[in-house]
């Protein structure tokens, strides 16, 4: 066997730092090379990138009961557009927004129940549930410390995807996939994650932000959305509004449909009879990419640069040429997007939008935000227009619940590195009932086509390359 001189290896460490720069960024550029497909090639195969169809259409995968996102209607083989609906287990979000809000009551918990369970609980079913929540709510003994303020990292979504992986050496019997154990791993997982998500953001802002470090228990009698401003806040002070609006959006991000990306890695991951740890995580780092999850923080951040960069909010014209120059690159991050307008569904119109917007108005009323909610208000209006303009479209496009979240977030003094895992918190009970579901119905792994398109080469000996 043919051994390396030594010499190769006796570097310093300034050497070794140059050798590393220079050699990865010539292997960066061979792979790139070595990956990049004529996209011709996808028009000749018929390849439906993304799972989507031309028009937009998802290609369908599978089948769901949980969630089903509604945007168009079939006339005459021709998609018509219509206001966008969403419902959880056949029941319109609107109607269960409507039902809790009057109410006066917190929906979360109620959500968790009818998305795990296919139906609304009764005041007792639900107190049980709540019981049990609360019991579950208290991570292992020591996990705080030993898993998350120990390792603290750099992006919370990262830890909590850590986190979620550590409780995997916690369980007596994580392999087990029989239904009544995946779902007691998914009810204490759904549980204790507002605490895993905000102990991983004091942990992060502690050592890298160099904040005073101090941790909340969740307490049993509190909802989950009102134990995360409890634990989150130093003094763990917050009105009945703000807990409403936290327990209101977590509501609207807890399910999806099983298209969506997050979702169907789930569906992906759990066909191949992994444990549950290991699905939701996958989830977790699925969520995590920009144009999943992560959209609301570019969209807030988009918002925050229009507001510094538009000296009069009342003046549309002045806020259509800002918007032109993001879409020409010039502005923002130079993506050519703006964030929070469209949906890869959507058209006429996003449900969870609509809802949250209105209930974005009655807190900025309360925080005395008005002028900067119509900023967004005018900007949901005009970006629409300015896109179909510039790009020469022709689909209807309108503002998807990104737009406000972010938003709303800010108006309930969530930094900005919570945006996110909020999310993660929100559609854990909806990663939960999918996986369910793919257990019980599925069968088979997951496992699309895709076609080499690499030409046929022969195998040439080292010394004649």
């Amino acid at each position: 066997m043919e051994k390396m001189d030594r010499q190769n290896w006796d570097m310093d460490k300034v050497e070794q730092e140059e050798f590393e720069k220079k050699t990865v960024a010539w292997l960066g550029d061979l792979a790139a090379k070595s990956s990049n497909i004529d996209p011709e090639l996808y028009t000749k195969y018929e390849v439906k990138r993304g799972l989507r169809d031309l028009d937009g259409k998802g290609v369908l995968v599978g089948l769901t009961e949980i969630g089903e996102v509604h945007s168009y209607i079939i006339d005459e083989g021709e998609m018509i557009p219509v206001p966008g609906r969403l419902t959880y287990r056949g029941i319109d979000i609107r109607d269960i927004v409507r039902g809790f809000m009057t109410e006066g009551r917190f929906g979360f918990e109620e959500i968790t129940y009818l998305l795990l369970f296919g139906h609304l609980p009764d005041a007792k079913a639900l107190a049980e549930f709540k019981k049990l929540i609360a019991i579950y709510q208290n991570l292992p003994e020591d996990f705080a410390r030993g898993v998350i303020l120990k390792t603290p990292g750099k992006d919370i979504m990262n830890m909590l995807a850590r986190s979620v992986l550590a409780l995997y050496s916690y369980d007596d019997n994580p392999d087990d996939i029989s239904i009544h154990n995946v779902l007691k791993q998914c009810l204490k997982i759904i549980s204790c994650f507002p605490s895993i998500a905000v102990y991983s953001y004091h942990a992060y802002s502690h050592y890298h932000g160099k904040k005073s470090l101090f941790l909340h228990s969740p307490r049993p009698e509190l909802s989950m959305a009102e134990n995360i401003l409890y634990m989150l806040r130093p003094d763990s002070q917050y009105t009945q509004l703000e807990a409403s609006l936290l327990d209101l959006a977590l509501v609207l991000h807890a399910e999806h449909g099983g298209g969506n990306n997050s979702s169907f890695v789930t569906h992906v991951i759990t066909s191949t009879g992994t444990d549950t740890y290991s699905t939701l995580a996958a989830a977790i780092g699925a969520l995590k990419g920009p144009k999943h999850g992560g959209a609301n923080i570019k969209a807030y951040l988009m918002l925050e640069e229009i507001m510094a960069n538009v000296k009069d909010w009342e003046d549309d014209e002045e806020i259509a040429a800002y918007l032109l120059k993001i879409l020409k690159k010039e502005a923002f991050d130079r993506t050519g997007l703006i964030y929070g307008i469209g949906h890869a569904v959507y058209s006429i119109s996003d449900p969870r939008e609509i809802i949250l917007e209105y209930y974005a108005g009655k807190l900025a009323e309360e925080k005395g935000l008005e002028k900067e909610f119509k900023l967004y208000t005018k900007v949901e209006k005009i970006a629409p227009k300015i896109i179909a303009q510039h790009n020469k479209m022709y689909k209807i496009i309108s503002a998807n619940i990104d737009f406000y979240s972010g938003f709303v977030y800010k108006m309930l003094n969530l930094p900005l590195e919570m945006f996110t895992p909020i999310f993660a918190v929100a559609r854990m009970p909806g990663w939960s009932a999918h996986r369910i579901e793919e257990l019980v119905c599925a069968g088979k792994i997951i496992r699309p086509a895709y076609k080499s398109v690499a030409k046929r080469k022969e195998y040439v000996p080292l010394d004649k390359r």
